[in-house]
């Protein structure tokens, strides 16, 4: 009988003084067991497990679930290490469906019918560059509609579609998005202030400059006041508004003819001249 598949070395065990080495090797339907003396390199059969239908129902269900797992996690693994794309159906005895795949299971089963076909038909080369490009335009497609469904979900809309477990990661990522706003806003009104303190405190300065100039022009010695009167000019007083500017000009003017001998003022007769 001609055997297939790998052979599996167990470890080692100690039988009394020998150590023995045990031999799996299965063909389709049966596995066999092999034990390798290691002292005397002789094999010997030590049993064998018939690969048949598990007659108990309990532990027929158990070692659908074991195996089923098993199969799921590999094909997990695959697609992942692998970039492969996976499809896997599974049905029970029972008649429940389990399936997994990495896009689409129906999209794996109809790309997988065009190569049955195209293995008959060979396509041509551009043929099938026109196929790659269309499945990159699918599935960058895909990603936009994943995309714009986030999005729509961040604004709270299409909600009715998320279950619980989606809902709070969608609450987790929006506390995180509006702290993160809330310090950028905070980081921006911080620096401004600092701008408008630094600037209040340059108009400060610029402001006590100017008062030390209008103090040191407001130190005018007698005679230049007493020209500035007798010209009409009026002095600056600091600190006053425009109307008390005016009125202090108007106290320190001296009209200039007040100042000349003959005087003439309407509504006055001039006494005659008398010749002693």
């Amino acid at each position: 009988m001609l055997l297939r598949g790998a052979r599996v070395w167990f470890p080692k065990k100690f039988y009394g003084t020998k150590i023995e080495e045990r031999i799996k090797i299965e063909d389709e339907n049966t596995i066999y067991y092999f034990s390798h003396d290691a002292e005397s390199n002789k094999k010997l059969v030590r049993g064998k497990i018939e690969i048949k239908r598990i007659e108990n129902t309990t532990s027929r269900q158990v070692t659908f679930c074991k195996r089923r797992n098993g199969l799921l996690k590999k094909a997990y693994e695959l697609s992942v290490l692998c970039d492969a794309e996976v499809a896997l159906v599974i049905f029970s005895t029972r008649g429940r469906l389990y399936e997994y795949a990495n896009n689409s299971v129906k999209g794996t089963i109809e790309r997988y019918k065009k190569a049955c076909s195209d293995a008959v038909n060979p396509p041509s080369v551009t043929e099938a560059n026109t196929q790659y490009y269309q499945q990159e335009a699918s599935k960058l497609r895909r990603q936009i509609r994943d995309i714009q469904n986030s999005n729509r979900h961040i604004v709270g809309e299409s909600l009715g579609s998320l279950n619980f477990k989606e809902l709070k990661n969608l609450e987790g990522r929006l506390e995180k998005g509006i702290n993160r706003v809330r310090s950028k806003k905070n980081e921006l009104l911080m620096a401004e202030i600092e701008y408008m303190q630094k600037r209040e405190m340059e108009l400060q300065h610029d402001n006590m400059y100017l008062r030390a100039k209008i103090s040191q022009g407001a130190r005018l010695n007698p005679e230049q006041q007493d020209s500035s009167v007798i010209q009409g000019t009026a002095v600056y007083e600091p600190g006053l508004s425009s109307h008390d500017q005016s009125q202090h000009y108007n106290r320190n003017y001296i009209p200039v003819n007040l100042l000349e001998p003959n005087l003439h003022f309407s509504g006055q007769d001039q006494p005659p001249l008398q010749l002693v």
